[in-house]
């Protein structure tokens, strides 16, 4: 009778069991070399690039407004117009310059004609006293036998008629001094106007940007709005407003959490992966790790540290501007036992895994070390070769753990 009823207790137990599980894929214990690997989101950026601004253009002609801007992800070549502005307000000063220059021209030869017209006339009275002169010297050269009255007199005259001449030539000399001066403002007030008009034509021929060299249009954004510049908008003088990239030496910039970047080493290897170009990889080597933390966010109180990965070759596919994600491979760890992360699961602070057995799973405790993105290494409670589930064999996870069942 004993052993009827302990017969039917055991096909019970075995009842129950095969009731609460079910049939999942197993993995065997791997030992070997074990990757410890650190994956971050990061973004492309080219190592070198040249920046279109703004033009740097007189205050005089007003704000400079876009009226025209290449496509984003455009490919330009050197010398093809990618800005254009509003050239309404230089093309106003340049009418308004030529007009100018002309009212000057025609001020000014009416000026000379005006001062050549002064002279003849202050010639003409310097023959007039210079004949006046000439007669008071004939008349004392002649005044020998004359009494010395008429001598005194006729002297008088000639030095009267000599301070007149005199004077004659110096007024025609001061003016023509006056004259030169009058004539050199003039020149100086058209040289200013032609220096505005070329101004305000080098100003019209720098509203029309030109591409310097060959490249992918990268439209900036715009500080004010946070969306990429466009037509319309009034950007300053200076202002960076494309971004052309070389895209021959590209790079990807990663933020490491202050906890991990004490793992993060100069020159060691990272696999890229683009969320577009999800299959396709990527090598390259960090080449500059930040000695600063800076917030992750604003006002974030996360600090992250900067780092860089140059991207080995050139690859046409990267582009400034597209996410990656980047594998840093820390760690080589030798001869170790490591299995799959989805393998392993948490109960009440106790880390375990579900080993095969002929009549089905059992549970097994383990300690963990290292990990990645896919593995973790297993320290103690498994041996090579050992059969695991790769999920929760159990239909009811709660009954079978207590209530608290969780993967790892």
């Amino acid at each position: 009778m004993i052993k009827y009823i302990s017969l039917l207790i055991l096909v019970i137990i075995v009842a129950c069991n095969t009731q609460n599980t079910i049939e999942v894929p197993v993995t065997k214990v791997k030992k070997g070399v074990f990757t410890e690997e650190l994956t971050e989101e990061g973004v492309v950026q080219a190592v070198n690039s040249i920046l279109v601004i703004t033009p740097r253009i007189s205050y005089r002609y007003g704000m400079l407004k876009l009226a025209s801007i290449v496509e984003d992800g455009t490919e330009v070549e050197k010398g093809d117009t990618v800005l254009v502005f509003d050239p309404s307000e230089v093309k106003k000063a340049i009418i308004n310059a030529e007009q100018q220059i002309e009212i000057a021209k025609a001020e000014y030869e009416k000026l000379k004609a005006t001062q050549e017209s002064e002279i003849e006339d202050l010639e003409a009275d310097l023959e007039i006293t210079g004949i006046s002169q000439q007669i008071s010297q004939i008349n004392f050269d002649n005044a020998q036998f004359e009494s010395e009255i008429t001598k005194r007199e006729i002297n008088l005259q000639l030095q009267t008629a000599n301070i007149s001449l005199e004077r004659a030539r110096e007024q025609i000399d001061n003016k023509k001094k006056i004259h030169r001066e009058e004539l050199y403002q003039k020149k100086l007030a058209m040289n200013q106007l032609n220096t505005s008009l070329n101004d305000a034509r080098k100003a019209l021929d720098q509203l029309f940007v030109v591409s310097p060299s060959k490249g992918i249009v990268i439209v900036k954004d715009n500080w004010m709005s946070g969306q990429k510049w466009k037509v319309g908008e009034q950007p300053y003088p200076g202002m960076p407003i494309i971004d052309l990239p070389d895209l021959t030496k590209m790079m990807a910039e990663v933020k490491i959490n202050e906890v991990d970047v004490s793992k993060v080493k100069l020159n060691l290897k990272v696999k890229i992966k683009s969320d577009v170009y999800s299959d396709t990889t990527y090598s390259g080597e960090i080449t500059q790790v930040a000695n600063l933390a800076q917030p992750k966010e604003y006002k974030s109180k996360i600090k992250v540290f900067p780092v860089r990965i140059m991207i080995d070759g050139n690859n046409k596919k990267l582009l400034p501007g597209l996410t990656v994600s980047c594998t840093i491979l820390v760690n080589e760890i030798k001869n170790v036992l490591f299995i799959p992360i989805e393998c392993v699961f948490e109960d009440l602070g106790n880390t375990y895994v579900y080993v095969q057995t002929k009549s089905g799973y059992r549970r097994q405790d383990v300690k963990t070390a290292a990990e990645n993105s896919d593995f973790v290494v297993i320290s103690e409670g498994l041996s090579e070769g050992v059969e695991i589930a790769l999920a929760d064999p159990y239909f009811n996870k709660q009954e079978n753990t207590n209530g608290n069942g969780s993967s790892y």
